[in-house]
């Protein structure tokens, strides 16, 4: 039910709120506090375009699409449009990214058509599940389901409600939360087909369940219509890496960061695959540390380190099957032991994880178990992760090199490489 303010406002719940600002998109009114505002129409389209995407770039191509459609102007008109609102909101209301475009940067509080609780509800439970801690996912998990039940179409909070269940799945080992998390995603592009946040944790679900030239196809197919976008690129640095293009999935990194310094890709693995171990270290952004960073110090010969930081976090309470047995495994490699490592690898259920599978063909290798190594890199490349780059050039697996079932898999793998480059090929 919208609640009727004062004949100069507008409802609650048809308004974004920012600061002590107030935008209704439909009736085309600007509010500071009780003032009502004018702009020119197209100073007020610009407004609407940025803060519909808060937080997100908006390229200057789209901008002068919106704004002029099928007409030529010069920078200056976009320019003097974004002066303009400087001087209306503040100087630092709108962020020029150089050479792309303009990123609405006033933390926004409302939407329309989204209550308050609601909101505010949503913006919680994302900060929560940036934590990544179980604890977190769980409480943001219920968060957006709050969401969903006093706002079923509000569909970002089913992207995000997908997320999480995801997670929980990946790091609890919380099966149920696996059809969930699809179901959760698919309700999300049939309210909004084009969600960026949509696409992106899709992606992850795609991958890790043997579908990523279903999901390379799909983002390609969006930076066409929409041109480069942070949450695309974002999708591509794990679905290039998953596919053996390790080089493309850093420079795709490095488009997605150029355009938002803040945005999270997972790019450390990559690095990992690629040797870089260094980079792993400034790129490995999961809050709290689990697996990647001590396997690139143990990478490094630093193997005290990575073990001290193994038994720290093995400490942790509520790990997840998975995460407990990638990182037990790695400090029995590590301590010596590898018996134990090999029992706590047989004892662990690997589904719908396919880079989790190379990370225990390492430790097989590592303890020079080539049978074990070689069966894994076959289930990853099955799941559809391989990458011949690692195969040829990481260490770990320099005693499987004159196996002939690994030089088997290393051919099999250079053939879905080639493939797969194929088809990113014309998909861009």
């Amino acid at each position: 039910m919208r609640k009727k303010q004062n004949e100069n406002q507008i409802t609650e719940d048809s308004i974004y709120q920012f600061g002590e600002f107030s935008l209704s998109q439909s009736e085309r009114r600007l509010f500071q506090g009780t003032k009502n505002l004018l702009l020119p129409p197209r100073a007020f389209d610009a407004l609407c375009l940025l803060v519909r995407n808060h937080s997100s770039l908006v390229s200057r191509s789209e901008m002068v699409n919106t704004l002029w459609p099928g007409v030529h102007v010069t920078e200056a008109n976009l320019t003097n449009i974004i002066v303009r609102l400087r001087k209306l909101l503040g100087r630092d209301a709108v962020q020029t990214v150089s050479k792309y475009g303009y990123r609405f940067t006033l933390p926004v509080s409302g939407e329309p058509g989204v209550t308050q609780a609601v909101y505010t509800s949503f913006v919680r439970g994302k900060e929560l599940a940036a934590e990544r801690s179980l604890e977190s996912l769980r409480y943001a998990r219920e968060l957006f389901w709050i969401c969903l039940a006093n706002d079923p179409q509000y569909a970002p909070a089913w992207a995000w409600l997908g997320r999480t269940c995801r997670l929980l799945e990946k790091f609890k080992g919380e099966r149920s939360s696996a059809s969930l998390a699809e179901a959760a995603f698919l309700r999300a592009f049939a309210i909004d087909p084009d969600l960026a946040c949509a696409h992106q944790f899709f992606t992850q679900l795609q991958v890790d369940t043997g579908r990523a030239e279903q999901a390379m196809v799909r983002l390609s197919s969006r930076m066409k219509q929409r041109g480069e976008e942070p949450e695309t690129l974002a999708g591509l640095v794990q679905v290039l890496r998953v596919c053996g293009l390790l080089r493309e999935s850093v420079a795709a990194h490095e488009r997605a960061i150029a355009l938002d310094p803040t945005t999270r890709t997972s790019v450390a693995h990559t690095y990992f695959l690629l040797g870089e171990y260094a980079m792993v270290f400034e790129t490995y952004n999961t809050g709290k540390g689990f697996y990647l960073d001590a396997a690139a110090w143990a990478a490094l010969g630093k193997v005290d380190h990575a073990a001290a930081l193994l038994r720290s976090r093995l400490l942790q309470p509520e790990l997840g099957p998975l995460m407990s047995g990638l990182m037990a495994s790695l400090l029995a490699v590590l301590e010596g032991k590898p018996d134990q490592a090999m029992d706590i690898m047989e004892g662990t259920e690997v589904l719908d994880e396919p880079e989790a599978l190379l990370y225990f063909a390492r430790h097989y290798a590592l303890v020079n178990a080539p049978a074990h190594a070689v069966r894994m890199l076959h289930r990853a490349r099955r799941g559809g992760f391989s990458t011949t780059y690692t195969l040829e050039n990481d260490a770990a697996f320099a005693c499987l090199r004159d196996e002939p079932e690994f030089a088997k898999e290393l051919r099999q793998a250079a053939l879905v490489d080639t493939v797969l480059l194929n088809i990113s090929t014309v998909s861009k």
